[in-house]
């Protein structure tokens, strides 16, 4: 399941809900609040969480002397276009963009040539399907052109490092988004395990021709790659069609750039991510762990030989998470990592083990696609670093630097006047297992006053919270300006403690889970005056699915909401298109052993439910099929219980439209308002 309502690699879509027009704002809610306060208060706060600009990725050049970012224009300007600067002139940013005067376009992924003299993006200008461009900022004057043609879906553009090729993973004539979080395609017909054929691929272009081929063979689906220092190879993990479930179950390959010698290195147990070719040609690199969704990166660093054989561990019993990482030219690593509930810059030498945390900070952090990243740039032994960072109380901004000193580079949220939450970092024990959350505070907090609180648990559950300017969940950082305090537990089963604790909840969901919950709630009403008869609960896919299950078997919580939850695990099994996660929880499928599913089921137990329920689904959600909720909401009906659902048309698991991500917001505070105040 996934880890969050709105997907990063959706780039226009992320935070779309700041885009919103005010006007259909208040006309919407106007129709269900007669005072008409709540509706000014949330049209006074989206409106200034539209003068955001929102920020893609931010990559450095090899030199580590500029920084170049995909940016939302200026008022009057839509493009989202790529910028550049130099590091210590940032104020000297110029624009590049593929298209025409007045002309919208969507322009992500920049990606520097490592002589520094181009810039290739991805734009959608012209005819609104991605091709990949080439900016030359030699000159006064900056040329763009195209470089070959596609017809599909392209992402994850890289220069290979001789810079006479660009490639992208291709879905040609793409069905829908190369997404388990998308919106599904139909079933209808007759169906079989490959009702959704497409597959993706690596394709090259020569960057002085245009020429494209497709590299990887037909039968495989890709999903992350690398190439070799010599640009003479790939790394990549890959799995047989469909590629949303099969993510799962994919191995490790190397092959050719000519593509005649593909060949497996290595199998998994769990699940890998972040392929990376070592310096000298000889190893791969990896991250291995427990992670119930692609982009949802955790585990340890191993590497193996380019030519199989068994593998190494590079970071064992780690007190954190691994999450993204790259080769430094001595053959040791440079990674991020989840620990606690914050993120650290860290480096590993790859002979003795030992790691230095080089930075540490309490927010978000991400350079590319890959969450968690940064570019770096090697330069005298020192690395140069860029990223885009945000916090509870830290506006989105592109930053580069070293780990040491990092300066701002941009200053796209200059005009936003939004007010940012008091955060605390909240650490208990429980089970003699040590567990932490985020806590934010109600605005124009009172000590002397008591509040309600909601608790929001994130989705995985192999996942995280960490601190976000507008968490892309029901946009929960709003919740403060309404009277809430608002809880972020990040409790076993999450990454940030290591991999011990990732597995913790295997063949337990929502029973130590639920008590690590329930023992944070009680610590921070230990320090915190909140009103313990007024608790809400929420969350969306797994955190969706726990909404659904805590009222089973607490009545501690006096409302949920149930945003794209599973609230019986064994018709799930044959409903959603990703069963394989589950198999990596429970060893085996729900046929062969139903009693496990059973027992971690809220409809085992929906007897007990006596607690207001909100259910939330997209339509068309492969991840968290629409039955479930169904299924969820007709047992409360059923049985008295106060409960509404409402089906979002054409949305999958991530949604698009802005105004159902508004109308979830809305339609929670009133649900919380309703019931606990």
């Amino acid at each position: 399941m996934a880890h969050s309502l709105v997907s990063f690699s959706a780039g226009r879509k992320a935070l779309l809900l700041v885009c919103l027009s005010v006007a259909w704002l208040n006309g919407a809610f106007a129709q269900s609040n007669s005072t008409g306060q709540l509706r000014d208060q949330i049209s006074k706060y989206v409106e200034q969480q539209g003068k955001v600009k929102w920020l893609s990725q931010a990559v450095i050049s090899a030199d580590g002397k500029f920084v170049a970012w995909g940016a939302d224009g200026d008022p009057g300007n839509s493009t989202h276009a790529i910028y550049f600067a130099p590091v210590a002139s940032p104020k000297q940013a110029k624009r590049i963009t593929a298209a025409a005067p007045g002309e919208w376009a969507y322009e992500m992924e920049p990606q520097w040539s490592h002589d520094g003299k181009r810039i290739a993006f991805l734009s959608d200008a012209h005819d609104g399907q991605n091709q990949i461009f080439i900016a030359d900022i030699t000159g006064s004057d900056i040329k763009v052109k195209q470089a070959g043609k596609f017809d599909g879906y392209i992402s994850h553009l890289k220069w290979s490092p001789d810079d006479k090729h660009l490639s992208v993973l291709y879905v040609e004539k793409a069905s829908r988004e190369p997404s388990p979080m998308a919106a599904g395609n139909r079933r209808v017909g007759v169906i079989d395990s490959l009702t959704n054929t497409d597959v993706q691929r690596i394709a090259t272009v020569d960057a002085a021709s245009g020429d494209m081929v497709q590299a990887t063979p037909a039968g495989l689906y890709v999903f992350e790659y690398s190439w070799s220092a010599d640009s003479k190879m790939f790394a990549y993990t890959a799995a047989v069609p469909p590629g949303d479930d099969n993510w799962y179950i994919a191995k490790l390959y190397r092959q050719s750039l000519g593509g005649q010698d593909t060949v497996m290195v290595y199998k998994p147990k769990l699940q890998i991510a972040v392929p990376r070719w070592s310096p000298d040609g000889k190893q791969l690199a990896f991250i291995e762990g427990l992670m119930s969704d692609q982009g949802g990166t955790g585990g340890e660093i191993f590497t193996v030989s380019a030519q199989g054989g068994a593998v190494r561990n590079l970071t064992p019993g780690r007190k954190s998470s691994p999450s993204w990482f790259t080769w430094r030219p001595d053959g040791n690593l440079l990674f991020t990592e989840f620990t606690g509930g914050s993120v650290a810059i860290s480096t590993l030498n790859t002979q003795t083990l030992a790691t230095q945390t080089l930075w540490k900070g309490d927010e978000t952090i991400q350079a590319t696609s890959d969450v968690t990243s940064i570019s770096v740039a090697e330069t005298k032994g020192t690395p140069q670093i860029a990223f885009i960072r945000n916090a509870y109380a830290r506006l989105p901004e592109v930053w580069a630097g070293t780990t040491k000193k990092l300066t701002q580079i941009t200053t796209q949220t200059y005009s936003a006047e939004l007010p940012l939450p008091k955060s605390e970092n909240i650490e208990w024990t429980n089970e003699n297992l040590q567990l932490q959350g985020w806590l934010l505070y109600p605005a124009n907090y009172d000590k002397t006053k008591r509040y309600p609180m909601l608790v929001m648990v994130h989705g995985g559950p192999a996942w995280i919270a960490t601190p976000t300017w507008s968490a892309p969940d029901f946009n929960t950082t709003l919740y403060t300006n309404m009277g809430y305090f608002v809880f972020f537990p990040n409790a076993r089963g999450s990454h940030g403690r290591g991999e011990q604790f990732t597995q913790a909840n295997r063949r337990d969901w929502g029973f130590g889970d639920l008590r690590d919950i329930l023992s944070g709630v009680e610590a921070v009403m230990a320090k915190h005056p909140v009103d313990g008869d007024k608790l809400g609960l929420l969350g969306w896919s797994y955190g969706g699915s726990m909404a659904m299950f805590a009222p089973t078997q607490t009545n501690r919580f006096k409302a949920v909401v149930a945003g794209a939850g599973a609230g019986d695990w064994l018709s799930y099994y044959g409903q959603n298109a990703i069963d394989k996660w589950m198999m990596s929880y429970f060893g085996k499928s729900a046929y062969e052993d139903p009693a496990a599913y059973a027992k971690v089921s809220a409809m085992t137990y929906i007897t007990k439910a006596k607690t207001p329920a909100l259910i939330l689904v997209g339509e068309r959600d492969g991840e968290s099929p629409a039955p479930q909720s169904f299924q969820y909401w007709h047992a409360l009906k059923d049985l008295g219980v106060p409960t509404q659902l409402v089906v979002y048309a054409d949305e999958g698991h991530s949604f698009n439209k802005p105004e159902n991500l508004i109308d979830i917001t809305l339609r929670t505070i009133q649900w919380f308002n309703k019931y606990l105040k």
